[in-house]
């Protein structure tokens, strides 16, 4: 269902899905130039509400900062301002009547894996993260004071985030482990590369949340 979520003042438009008997709920921090409309975010999201996860997935900029995002692409890059949205949506999440008391996790791509981190470094409320293809290096030092475990999903033909994935995990302090996809590309555009990624973010999801 379409719903706004409130992040520090800021309406963003998202929306959320809630199983049966939902084991807990993941929030999801899209990457540059995408929306909570990405085609692969919302085949993981499928994947995990038929695990009985719920799911949130929303924009992180407004439709104002959208559009100023497309002609001057800076907010994509603003990591501490993305990351702030999405402690927000963490925040509005556990208030929430249908999603209250459920343990909180993140998925995060691309740059949106970057802010998924610096969230899950400032609270205690998120319980696991799952980043796509992302880029934790943008994360700086927030990487070391990250409070919950982290899996780090990497397409094996896609060597330069790999090598930057090897170097953000030696940062982390918590329980963290990298996948990588062998064959794939940066998107998990080959056959069967995106359905892996689904597999691999819903057991880490079952086993920490």
């Amino acid at each position: 269902m379409a719903v706004s979520v409130d992040a520090w003042g800021v309406d963003l438009a998202a929306d959320l899905g809630v199983p049966d008997e939902a084991a807990g709920v993941v929030v999801f921090a899209h990457g540059s130039g995408s929306s909570r409309h990405s085609s692969r975010n919302r085949a993981v999201a499928e994947s995990l509400r038929r695990d009985g996860f719920a799911t949130l997935l929303l924009d992180l900029l407004n439709e104002r900062e959208e559009q100023e995002d497309r002609v001057t692409g800076r907010l994509r890059f603003d990591i501490g301002l993305l990351a702030e949205r999405v402690a927000g949506a963490v925040e509005w999440t556990s208030r929430r009547e249908v999603t209250r008391g459920l343990p909180i996790g993140l998925f995060g791509a691309s740059t949106g894996a970057a802010a998924a981190l610096v969230a899950a470094a400032g609270t205690y409320l998120v319980k696991a993260v799952v980043s796509r293809g992302g880029r934790p290096d943008l994360a700086g030092p927030a990487l070391s004071r990250v409070r919950a475990p982290t899996l780090l999903v990497v397409g094996g033909q896609d060597e330069q985030v790999l090598d930057l994935n090897l170097a953000a995990a030696e940062q982390l302090a918590v329980t963290h482990r990298i996948e990588v996809v062998e064959g794939a590309t940066h998107l998990f555009e080959e056959p069967g590369a995106l359905e892996e990624v689904a597999r691999l973010a819903g057991s880490w999801f079952r086993e920490h949340l």
